[in-house]
C-alpha cells in the first residue's frame, strides 16, 4: 500500500452480505480491511475475496462489536496502520431471539448493531476527513419500517424483549444516525448514506438452528449476498453520488425512510444517548 490507493473498511465481512461487499470493493480498486469476529471465517473470507478480485490489496482485523473496548482498539489500530481511509462501510449486524446483554452490560443487538458503528465511526473521522470525500455506508433495514418511534423510554428493550422489534429498532437507530451525522459533518466534503441491501437469508440465522431451516426454505425467494451488496457498492462507489448525503437507498436507487427515520428530533435526541453510552462528548 503506497498511501495513494483508496482504502475501504467493511465490517461484519466475514461472510454473507460483508464479504460479497468487500469484493465488490477490491474489485474495484480499493484496499480492503475486512473486519470479523471469528479469526477462521475472517481468514477464508480474505482468501475469497482476494481469489475473485484482480488482485487487489485485501487486509484483516479482529473485533468483536459486544465490546466497547473492542471497537476502541479497532479504532486505534486502523489510525495507526492506515494512512488513509475513504469508504466506511458498517455492514455488522446481528439479532437474538432472546434477549442478551453484550460484554458491557447494554442489550446486545443494540450494542452491536448501533452503538458499536456510532463509536467507530467517531473515532475513525479524524481520518475519513483527511481524505475530504471519504464516503460512510451504514446498512440498515427496511425492517426500521416497522418501527413508528424510537422507544427512548426503553432502549434496552429491558421491560419486554422480542428479538424482531429490538432488530428493527436497531435499524431504526441506524438511519437515525446516518442521516444526523450527514448533517454534522456539512461542509467537510464527507458524506453518510444508510441502506436497505435486500432481503436476504443472512449469515446473522447461523446460530438459529430453526432459524436457518426456515432460511433455507426461503432461499429461492430472497436475494443472494451477492445481490444484496450491489447497493452498498453503489453507494460507497458511484460517481452521481459524489456529494450526496444523508440519504436512503434500496435497490440502487433513492428511496424514503420511515417518517420516524426523518424526524430531525429523534436523531439529535438519539445521538446524545449514544455519546452518553459510549463514552464521547455530545
Amino acid at each position: 500500500m503506497t498511501g495513494k490507493d483508496p482504502v475501504c473498511v467493511v465490517t461484519g465481512a466475514s461472510a454473507g452480505i460483508g464479504r460479497e461487499t468487500a469484493r465488490g470493493m477490491a474489485e474495484r480498486g480499493y484496499v480492503v480491511v475486512i473486519i470479523g469476529r471469528d479469526h477462521r471465517r475472517t481468514e477464508e473470507a480474505v482468501a475469497y475475496v482476494r481469489s475473485h478480485s484482480s488482485g487487489g490489496l485485501v487486509e484483516s482485523r479482529l473485533c468483536d462489536s459486544s465490546s466497547l473496548d473492542g471497537v476502541r482498539k479497532l479504532a486505534a489500530d486502523l489510525l495507526s496502520t492506515q494512512p488513509r481511509i475513504d469508504v466506511l462501510i458498517n455492514n455488522a449486524g446481528l439479532w437474538h431471539p432472546e434477549r442478551r446483554l453484550s460484554r458491557d452490560g447494554i442489550e446486545d443487538t443494540f450494542a452491536v448493531n448501533h452503538l458499536a458503528p456510532f463509536l467507530l465511526t467517531n473515532l475513525l473521522l479524524p481520518r475519513l476527513t483527511e481524505s475530504g470525500s471519504a464516503r460512510i455506508v451504514n446498512v440498515s433495514s427496511r425492517l426500521h419500517e416497522k418501527q413508528s418511534t424510537f422507544h427512548f423510554d426503553d432502549p434496552q428493550s429491558t421491560r419486554s424483549y422480542h428479538g424482531l422489534r429490538a432488530y428493527s429498532q436497531s435499524k431504526l437507530a441506524n438511519v437515525l444516525f446516518s442521516t444526523e451525522l450527514a448533517a454534522r459533518l456539512t461542509g467537510t466534503g464527507v458524506t453518510s448514506n444508510a441502506l436497505h441491501p435486500g432481503d436476504v437469508v443472512s449469515d446473522i440465522l447461523r446460530e438459529k438452528p430453526l432459524l436457518r431451516f426456515f432460511g433455507r426454505l426461503a432461499a429461492p425467494f430472497v436475494d443472494s449476498p451477492h445481490s444484496a451488496s450491489l447497493t452498498s457498492v453503489y453507494v460507497a462507489t458511484s460517481p452521481e453520488l459524489t456529494g450526496v448525503t444523508g440519504g436512503y437507498f434500496k435497490q440502487q436507487r433513492p428511496a424514503k425512510p420511515s417518517p420516524a427515520a426523518a424526524d430531525v428530533s429523534q436523531r439529535s435526541r438519539l445521538w446524545e444517548l449514544s455519546a452518553k453510552l459510549v463514552g464521547l462528548s455530545a
